[in-house]
């Protein structure tokens, strides 16, 4: 099988939103790790492969070296997901990779 991941990963463990138009709700996750063109989730939210997604990053000051958290907006789509294991909490956990298709910096005032 050959390699599709483009770009330098980053193992980060950070908190992430999770936007479903479809659905009309929010979920939260953690992400698995992360670069310019794609990010690996780890959420509660039935993420089918091919569906679009939209979310939300915040990275803190250590990654950015800004004075405050830097919120990240995307939108991108699943490319592939994974079995799901146990949460732990009160539900499943499903891992999913998406690949980012537009972002935007978030500027708080």
């Amino acid at each position: 099988m050959s390699e599709a991941r483009t770009g330098k990963r980053f193992p980060l463990e950070l908190p992430i939103k999770i936007h479903r138009a479809e659905e009309g709700g929010e979920h939260s996750g953690m992400t698995g790790n992360l670069s310019a063109a794609g990010v690996y989730i780890r959420a509660d939210a039935n993420l089918e492969i091919g569906s679009n997604v939209e979310f939300e990053i915040s990275l803190p000051p250590e990654v950015t070296g800004a004075k405050e958290p830097v919120m990240v907006k995307c939108s991108g789509r699943v490319v592939r997901r994974d079995e799901p294991t146990p949460g732990g909490k009160t539900s499943e956990t499903h891992g999913v990779a998406c690949v980012i298709d537009s972002y935007d910096f978030v500027r708080h005032e």
